[in-house]
């Protein structure tokens, strides 16, 4: 609730210059306190009391918008956080379900080599064996790696970096998890074209062995 505390000020002088058109002229006439009531001094001469009280009510209704606009202090005002830094845009993305390819689709896209495979499983588990073709980048050092300087990335892994325009870029690991991660962390980096190979390498070596 929004409250107008009219004052009394005992010196008539004080009226002079104070209203003019229904307009409040000196700043100090009102105040705001911490709940967001309005306060304003109402002078004894009777017409000039009468237009500040009016006048109150005009900027009390002003002071209401700004006030739950977050404009103005005020306790128990919940003003909503917003926050745009990249944690807040991960949990943004994870929210959205993750495209995900299945063990024949993967086969098809492989064959007429329209995939780009990453495995973000650990070195150790890759080279005990991995889905051929597939680029090992543990997910550990997959945002790094994705922020690289294509020459660094070149360097690094021994092959081109993907492109955020880049269709099928497919991340698997062992049973689904890691995967899950990775491709939410490459969208949230801007490759629009990042899936999950939901199946993971536990259903690749199970069906093509």
């Amino acid at each position: 609730m929004f409250r107008v505390t009219v004052l009394h000020q005992s010196h008539t002088s004080a009226a002079a210059g104070t209203m003019a058109g229904g307009t409040l002229r000196n700043p100090g006439d009102v105040s705001v306190t911490r709940d967001g009531d309005v306060s304003v001094r109402r002078m004894l001469v009777p017409w000039v009391g009468l237009f500040v009280e009016r006048g109150a009510w005009a900027v009390a209704a002003v002071l209401k918008q700004l006030h739950w606009a977050g404009k103005l202090p005020g306790r128990g005002v919940q003003r909503p956080q917003v926050s745009c830094g990249p944690l807040a845009l991960k949990s943004f993305m994870s929210s959205f379900p993750v495209p995900t390819v299945s063990f024949n689709e993967l086969r098809l896209l492989l064959a007429s080599g329209r995939a780009r495979l990453f495995d973000v499983r650990s070195r150790e588990e890759a080279a005990a064996g991995t889905i051929p073709g597939a680029l090992n980048i543990p997910v550990s050092e997959l945002e790094i790696a994705l922020n690289m300087d294509p020459a660094a990335f070149q360097t690094l892994y021994c092959a081109e970096k993907p492109k955020l325009e880049d269709r099928n870029l497919i991340f698997f690991c062992q049973m689904g998890r890691r995967g899950l991660q990775a491709t939410q962390l490459a969208q949230s980096l801007g490759y629009t074209g990042a899936q999950n190979y939901a199946g993971a390498y536990k259903e690749w070596l199970e069906k093509q062995g």
